[in-house]
């Protein structure tokens, strides 16, 4: 009896483990949904060692046999999850794909899995595709050949495209490129007008220069959904061209004048030098005269003739304008010193 107690526990804890290692119940619901032999028993043990979990593989495996897909094995689906992958993903990203007779195999299904794109999601995409807003807020701001500014968004169908989602650019690329396709083809528009009376010209040429190249996805439409006219560019460069101007002219000018003035001042000051040069010579007049008094060269009758001449000078200058003669007489009644 003592015996049995302690087989027990140890009896107990070997079942549990076996029902642990080999999942019966999973063993049988495949035999019975995909047949004798697709997931042998052993190969649920060692699944269990390996850490994979059987049920995700045996679901995954009925469904794919349900859907017609029988040429994967439970290898391919174990080495994908050891990768890192997501069975249930793919496993519904094929199903659907088939379905659709979207070209898409394993290979390619686990790649873009293992890549970080959703899978799923790209063959849903491919089935119903989805409406890109671009800009995704705001406006796009373009300027037509007028002048004239205009505000406009756009609206993007695309679908996936399969063989180019591994190392295709994302939707922020063509966001990109559509909105530059649209300014210039705004830009290239004659005048507002134009792009007012005929928006649908603006998707055309956006169209034809093939924004979806090296890309994931491929655009099937590009319609315009809003243009707002905004405000005059043209007139507004124009006129912070002309005060740009003007107050380059104004700085030329102002030089100039700085320029003129300076030169007046230096012909003032000239003026002025040869004044007191004058001045001077006139001061040696006096003294000349003196040393030609002592020296016997100058009489008294060269002196009072040189003073009548002073004086009919002084006259005639008093004649011929008002107050031009005082200037003379004065120095002319002045005795030499």
């Amino acid at each position: 009896m003592e015996g049995l107690v302690f087989i027990l526990p140890i009896v107990l804890i070997v079942f549990f483990l076996f029902l642990y290692l080999v999942p019966v119940g999973l063993w049988i619901q495949a035999l019975v949904s995909i047949g004798w032999g697709q997931v042998p028993m052993l190969k649920l043990i060692i699944m269990r060692i390996r850490k994979i979990p059987p049920r995700q593989v045996v679901d995954g495996m009925i469904n794919l046999h349900k859907a017609g897909l029988k040429d994967i094995a439970t290898d391919d689906l174990e080495t994908h999850y050891l990768a890192g992958g997501s069975l249930s993903k793919v496993i519904y990203a094929l199903i659907a794909a088939d379905k659709a007779n979207i070209a898409l195999n394993y290979a390619t299904a686990t790649a873009i899995d293992l890549a970080g794109r959703d899978v799923q999601e790209a063959v849903m995409t491919s089935v119903h595709p989805k409406v890109i807003d671009c800009p995704a807020t705001g406006n796009i701001s373009a300027v037509a050949k007028d002048g004239i500014q205009l505000l406009s968004r756009a609206r993007v169908t695309v679908r996936t495209n399969i063989e180019q989602l591994v190392g295709g650019a994302t939707e922020d690329t063509i966001i990109a490129r559509v909105g530059e396709g649209i300014v210039s083809a705004i830009g290239s528009a004659k005048d507002y007008k134009a792009v007012l009376e005929n928006p649908d010209t603006i998707s055309r040429a956006v169209l034809d220069r093939g924004l979806d190249a090296g890309t994931a996805f491929s655009i099937l439409s590009i319609d315009i959904a809003d243009v707002d006219v905004s405000k005059n560019i043209g007139a507004d460069l124009q006129t912070e061209q002309a005060e740009a101007d003007l107050k380059v002219a104004q700085a030329k000018a102002e030089t100039r004048r700085a320029m003129a003035v300076a030169a007046e001042q230096e012909f003032i000051a000239k003026v002025q030098e040869m004044r007191a040069k004058v001045v001077e010579a006139e001061a040696e007049v006096p003294k000349a005269m003196a040393q030609a008094f002592r020296d016997g060269n100058l009489g008294v009758m060269d002196y009072y003739g040189m003073k009548n001449i002073q004086a009919d000078t002084g006259m005639r200058e008093s004649i011929a304008g008002p107050g031009k003669g005082e200037g003379g007489s004065g120095q002319g009644s002045k005795p030499p010193k």
